[in-house]
């Protein structure tokens, strides 16, 4: 019998290091402060990707047009006294294309306003991270106390199982008691499972949103009692600073294409190999394009397109900025209101289950007033947890609205 021992031993030991490898690489958060300083996420690398993507464009913008060196050989190859290159003409000439019209100078201006705007939508993208990661958190953290209260629940009906299973014993209730309270401690069982099914999600929506590696059991408590108010001197909202980062970006795009429609001339400067006669001379150009056909109409009449669409979004921004600010701060004071209320509603419904318990012991009050006092007492903590949670979120909220980082962080 033995024998067959070893297969199922060697089976299950992948397992059980893989379970122990888990074990050992979960752990408990960092505070969210430290994780708003250093995280990594995947969101924050685009971000800084596409400002570094505009930083080259705009050093690029600064370059000036390469010169062209032109080598041209003629009156070689042909008949009679051009059959060799006795009589070749060979000239060695360096062009220059002169920009003309301010066209450098604006594609500059243009590229150092795309690059604003890319630091813009760099900071928007920080902020809204930083609201994000703040609700994972507190949000994880809610979960866990949901877990926490979930285990005490259960605990609370075991104690009221066997205060009824004693009572039933001697006589002084009815076995119906006695399963009503074995029923009751079934379904504190299955809220602990539900809770502890959703404390494990809201954990690895934390791990996810940071794109680490690292998995966490658990996160540092007291953000969900952690007051924050804005700042009196908010920052501008991202979304505003990114609309205007658009409407300049704009702007500068347009008077481009409008100076593109001014032709650029090229020089040229060379020497001239007279083989025929031995002498040497130079040789000078001029060329400009004549604007008849490609005036640069269509490009300008996009830019103008594109300048009023900036301004809409502006206006759409600010519209929008001034009601999500609004109704940030009523979230803010109505979720403060709300939670102060439940706060006050745990202490009077522990105090009611405290008086039903010494009531129900001392065979005053029946089981059904004990378990309704414990229900009642286990939803006045839920919904402190919840009213706790909403006042996060609406912090978070708020923050963004205002450009601010709420609990901490570096922006």
């Amino acid at each position: 019998m033995s024998s067959n021992r070893w297969p199922l031993r060697a089976a299950l030991a992948p397992v059980a290091c893989g379970a122990l490898w888990s074990a050992a690489q979960a752990q408990t958060a960092p505070p969210l402060e430290s994780l708003l300083r250093e995280a990594s996420a995947p969101r924050l690398i685009v971000g800084e990707a596409e400002t570094r993507a505009a930083e080259g464009r705009a050093l690029q913008a600064r370059a000036r047009l390469n010169p062209t060196l032109e080598l041209q050989v003629e009156n070689v190859g042909g008949n009679g006294p051009y059959r060799d290159f006795q009589s070749a003409e060979t000239t060695l000439s360096v062009g220059q294309t002169l920009e003309l019209g301010g066209k450098r100078g604006a594609r500059i201006a243009a590229a150092g306003a795309e690059l604003d705007m890319a630091r813009s939508r760099a900071s928007q993208n920080r902020i809204a991270f930083a609201r994000d990661l703040s609700v994972a958190y507190v949000a994880a953290e809610a979960a866990s106390e949901r877990l926490a209260l979930a285990k005490e629940g259960v605990a609370l009906t075991e104690a009221d199982a066997r205060a009824a299973r004693l009572l039933v014993d001697n006589g002084k209730e009815a076995e119906l008691r006695a399963l009503q309270a074995q029923a009751a401690i079934s379904a504190a069982r299955a809220e602990q499972s539900r809770a502890e099914a959703e404390a494990g999600a809201a954990l690895a929506r934390l791990s996810a949103l940071i794109g680490g590696e690292q998995t966490y059991a658990a996160v540092t408590p007291g953000m969900l009692d952690r007051a924050w108010t804005a700042s009196a001197a908010g920052a501008e909202s991202p979304a505003v600073a990114v609309a205007q980062a658009e409407q300049r970006s704009a702007a500068r795009k347009l008077d481009l294409e409008r100076r593109r429609a001014a032709p650029d001339v090229s020089v040229s400067l060379g020497v001239r190999r007279l083989a025929g006669d031995n002498a040497t001379a130079a040789v000078a150009g001029l060329s400009l394009p004549l604007p008849l056909f490609d005036r640069n109409r269509g490009a300008v009449k996009a830019a103008r397109a594109e300048v009023d669409a900036a301004h809409a979004r502006l206006l759409i921004a600010q519209a929008e900025t001034t009601a999500d600010r609004r109704g940030a701060e009523g979230e803010a004071r109505a979720a403060e209101r709300s939670t102060a209320a439940a706060r006050e509603g745990v202490a009077a419904a522990s105090e009611a289950y405290r008086l039903a318990k010494l009531g129900y012991e001392a065979g005053k009050l029946p089981l059904l007033e004990l378990l309704s006092a414990r229900r009642d007492l286990i939803a006045a903590r839920q919904r402190h947890i919840e009213a706790r949670l909403a006042r996060a979120k609406a912090s978070a909220d708020l923050a963004l609205a205002q450009g601010q980082i709420a609990f901490g962080g570096a922006q």
